[in-house]
């Protein structure tokens, strides 16, 4: 698809995001999440709702400090209440009173809505809409309808559903955003809904989809082929209930699939993504069109085969235009071809033929059987390939560890110590030290002992710990597998250990952080 005519992005991560559960910014994250978006090209960025409550209002007056460029900050809120005039109304005020260039508004487009919720007659309705757009267009704003609930108003009665929409055309709206609130509409329908409203208000028409039935993109992507110019959504698909339409698969849809430029440089994708998801404290979704770690990963020895020929045999687009890259995983699965790509991305010479890569090989299928997981271990992946290959050098030779754990008689306070001996640099060193447990008194111990000439371990933190039984039939006699994450700075690797004892299992996913952490020094 290949047009001239625009589409515009209007990202309410700030606002309707937040309404997702477990989504929260401070200020300071709205303020910057501002920033970048912006400077990504975002068109415009709903701040928040300046009535509802005192970060919003704080926001708006921060956000107007900023130098956002081109982009456009929205206010939202609703229409007037019913039975006083727009000019009178709190609510307007504080719409207003924000600042900004535009402002959106929402109203009732369902019959069900006004007569069950609102409670007030259709004329009346119709009025709200009417008077709330004009009174902010007298004020010199950019004015958006969004119209809550819109197919399923259109579904239960077309003409009272469109007439909420020349109610606000002819208050002055700028674009009329046709909303799918409850996320159950279909691709086809909203096609042929959306293509019934641009009829009547050609180039007007936004639309606003939920994801309910894991259709927002795909409803949103269909109303733009339908003639919609305006899409609004959330950076990862953040929202109420299943989340909303998400920019971060929509934006490479339009840019990359659909030949509609909306965004100056779309390899950065991946990167707003992964700073969003920063501060809202949440896991990045791996598996995430386009932006996941695992968008771009192949794990199927044929596939690997394929790829290292012709990476479009099985990637749909380059993976650098959204900031993300191939990725080989090794596992029971793999072939040759995996393994050589792995040395090659880590910097090793190999040959084909060389007989360390069927070594290798081999024993990835031998531990992965004993319940080893490298996918999500890739340090520990490496410095496999490396020991095998001949490669590394152990940052320590370990003489011994032992942990305690102590109860006093209370039952309430616990001490759990561990003590580590290694030999670092030709001499050898004890350390002792207490830890909330186990893990983390072996953690501090191994730190303490390494620390003195290695002083670059105290940068690394232990961001993520997981433990997962292999073998859940041999109930406490089971194997332990134990994922370890690790950070420094920005950077962040994997590790695993595998042992009966979750001690043990523990122990090798923390030594392979630090090997690892050593070898890329």
């Amino acid at each position: 698809m290949s047009s001239s005519r625009p589409v515009f992005l209007y990202d309410t991560t700030l606002r309707d995001g937040t309404q997702g559960e477990g989504i929260s910014f401070s200020l300071i994250d709205k303020l910057r999440i501002a920033e970048k978006l912006a400077g990504f090209g975002m068109h415009y960025i709903e701040g928040g709702w300046p009535g509802s409550n005192p970060k919003d209002l704080a926001f708006f007056a921060e956000a107007a400090k900023l130098d956002l460029g081109t982009t456009k900050l929205a206010a939202f809120g609703s229409t007037r209440r019913a039975g006083i005039k727009a000019s009178e109304d709190p609510q307007i005020a504080q719409l207003l009173e924000a600042g900004t260039p535009v402002v959106t508004i929402f109203g009732k487009s369902w019959k069900l809505q006004v007569d069950k919720v609102l409670g007030v007659p259709h004329a009346e309705n119709l009025a709200m809409i009417r008077e709330s757009v004009a009174h902010l267009k007298s004020n010199d704003r950019e004015v958006f309808y969004d119209a809550e609930h819109f197919f399923d108003g259109y579904k239960d009665d077309a003409d009272f559903a469109l007439a909420t929409l020349a109610a606000a055309a002819e208050g002055g709206a700028d674009a009329l955003v046709l909303c799918d609130t409850n996320g159950g509409t279909m691709p086809d329908e909203v096609a042929a809904i959306t293509a019934e409203v641009e009829k009547r208000f050609p180039s007007k028409v936004g639309i606003h989809t939920h994801n309910d039935c894991g259709m927002g993109a795909a409803n949103a992507l269909a109303a733009i082929r339908a003639g919609a110019i305006q899409v609004q959504g959330t950076m990862n698909g953040y929202g109420e209930r299943t989340g909303n339409c998400n920019l971060t698969t929509v934006i490479p849809c339009l840019q990359l699939k659909m030949d509609l430029p909306v965004v100056p440089d779309a390899s950065r994708l991946r990167e707003v993504s992964l700073f969003v998801d920063e501060l809202a404290n949440c896991q990045p979704d791996i598996r995430a069109p386009f932006v996941g770690s695992t968008a771009f990963a192949h794990k199927g020895g044929m596939h690997v085969n394929a790829v290292a020929k012709i990476a479009a045999a099985y990637e749909h687009i380059d993976p650098a235009s959204v900031g993300n890259s191939q990725n080989i995983l090794v596992s029971e699965l793999s072939g040759r071809s995996n393994i050589l790509l792995k040395a090659e991305e880590l910097g090793l010479k190999i040959e084909k033929n060389d007989p360390a890569v069927l070594r290798v090989l081999e024993k990835i299928k031998r531990l992965e059987s004993e319940g080893f997981e490298f996918e999500a271990a890739d340090a520990s992946l490496e410095l496999l390939i490396r020991k095998e290959l001949g490669a590394h050098s152990p940052l320590f030779e370990l003489q011994g560890y032992h942990c305690s754990f102590r109860r006093d008689a209370s039952g309430e306070s616990t001490d759990c110590c561990a003590t580590v001996t290694v030999l670092d640099g030709g001499r050898s060193v004890e350390k002792t030290a207490a830890g909330d447990g186990p893990v983390n008194a072996l953690d501090a111990a191994l730190r303490s002992a390494l620390g003195e000439l290695h002083p670059w371990i105290s940068g690394i933190s232990l961001s993520d710990y997981k433990v997962r039984i292999v073998d859940g039939g041999r109930g406490t006699a089971a194997r332990t597998r134990v994922h370890i994450l690790s950070r420094e700075g920005k950077d962040s690797w994997g590790t695993v250990g595998v042992s009966d004892n979750i001690i043990e299992a523990s122990w090798m996913a923390l030594v392979d952080s630090l090997e690892f952490r050593a070898a890329r020094r």
